[in-house]
């Protein structure tokens, strides 16, 4: 930016400090999440053939205080100016947060979670199917495919000590020092789930090869490294913070990062979308019990069909009707980010896709930004996965990706071979 833009920088990045400050109590997921004892007491009861829906008493929270101060902020900032536009988005999406933890354990929850979140019936980028439509048709694959033809190592489970033990290996060399730490923590919901320099696997779970790839690139290469790249930031140290809004290219930005390295595999791709599913019938009625035997009939374990139905179930009644929505992002986020770094590639702003790195941010604050990068105002990421410093490689990949969205799979004839483009 020019010089003369100086004074507007120091005055919103003082204007973002404030807002750091102002949301260091609004842990959305922390304060959904239910107490280890629920899932023992569900499970025993589920065991001896008598499951009865959760009870959960979550506390009253009161963010008046610190939605006011979001609110001063907002004013504050100017909406014409990158930063301003990124501090009013952001201070909107941290405001709703608040008002979602203060009415815990009401409907209200899922009004609150669908402005954060989406829902599972809105239609993907460019209009096209809806996240739920995508999620059907992903398990519908899944399930057409053949179980025996998976690779014996596929198969073959890994605790979560000895993937700890591995991880840590891999992050150690990474940074060539230990910069990221892996730990056990028996109550975590989720699989696992990422820090700067923390991430989390949840005690007594099974992983697989699969597993151990996607958590390295999901949460290492992703999570973890744009909160590291976020604390960099001269300016904006919000950067660092998982806004709510960045959520879905966050969730985006990781999931594509398992596609490109091939870590994804269909049965992962079945978990995300069963559980976009769930969150649909859990909108539309079923409760907390119907939806563990939703997965139950998946062929999911007793502690992971809990484990799913808990985040369908987060903050929300377990009665049916409502829902914690933020499953519904992975998809959605998967097909943004992947038609962004296509876009990139036609326009040739590869270095764009770099930036995402750089902080915690969504495609749109990412395109706001490329003055700020420009002119140094912003910094480039420290830390990047492997895979999208390999310049020729990516291109190489989403070239290939640009042309084969033009053929038609109606069009393709088994018999012969021929297509139409």
């Amino acid at each position: 930016m020019e010089s003369a833009d100086a004074p507007e920088i120091a005055r919103h990045a003082a204007l973002d400090a404030r807002m750091v400050a102002a949301v260091r109590d609004i842990k959305l997921l922390t304060l959904t999440s239910w107490p280890a004892e629920v899932e023992r007491r569900f499970l025993a009861a589920h065991a001896a053939g008598n499951p009865v829906l959760p009870k959960i008493d979550y506390p009253r929270h009161d963010f008046g205080e610190v939605r006011r101060e979001l609110s001063a902020i907002s004013k504050a900032a100017d909406p014409e100016h990158p930063l301003g536009q990124y501090l009013v988005e952001s201070t909107a999406s941290w405001d709703e947060a608040a008002a979602l933890l203060e009415c815990l354990g009401t409907t209200a929850v899922t009004t609150h979670s669908v402005r954060l979140f989406g829902r599972p019936d809105e239609p993907l980028p460019g209009n096209g199917p809806t996240t739920r439509d995508a999620a059907r048709h992903f398990i519908s694959i899944a399930e057409e495919l053949d179980h025996e033809l998976m690779a014996p190592a596929e198969h073959i489970s890994i605790s979560a000590v000895a993937l700890q033990l591995q991880l840590q290996r891999d992050l150690d060399s990474y940074f060539d020092d230990r910069v990221i730490e892996v730990v056990i923590d028996p109550n975590l919901i989720a699989k696992a789930a990422a820090g700067a320099t923390r991430i989390r696997l949840r005690g007594g779970a099974a992983f697989s090869d699969y597993d151990r790839d996607q958590l390295l690139q999901h949460e290492a290469f992703v999570h973890s490294l744009t909160a590291l790249n976020g604390r960099e930031q001269p300016v904006l140290s919000s950067l660092a913070l998982p806004s709510p809004r960045v959520t879905e290219t966050q969730e985006g930005l990781a999931t594509f990062a398992e596609q490109i390295t091939g870590s994804i595999d269909i049965g992962r791709m079945k978990r995300l979308s069963l559980r976009i599913e769930a969150v649909a019938m859990a909108m539309d009625g079923a409760d907390f019990i119907e939806v563990f035997n939703y997965f139950m009939a998946e062929e999911q374990s007793p502690v992971d069909s809990f484990s799913s139905a808990q985040r369908v179930f987060r903050g929300v009644p377990v009665d049916g009707g409502s829902a914690f929505t933020k499953d519904a992002v992975y998809l959605r986020g998967l097909i943004g980010v992947h038609t962004f770094f296509r876009w990139a590639l036609r326009t040739q702003k590869l270095q764009t896709c770099r930036w995402l790195f750089a902080g915690k941010m969504t495609l749109a604050d990412v395109q706001r930004f490329e003055p700020l990068f420009e002119s140094g105002v912003l910094v480039p990421a420290r830390w990047m996965p492997p895979w999208i410093t390999r310049a020729n490689g990516l291109a190489g990949m989403l070239a290939f990706s640009l042309f084969a969205n033009r053929i038609r799979l109606d069009a393709v004839n088994a018999d012969d071979g021929h297509l139409t483009l």
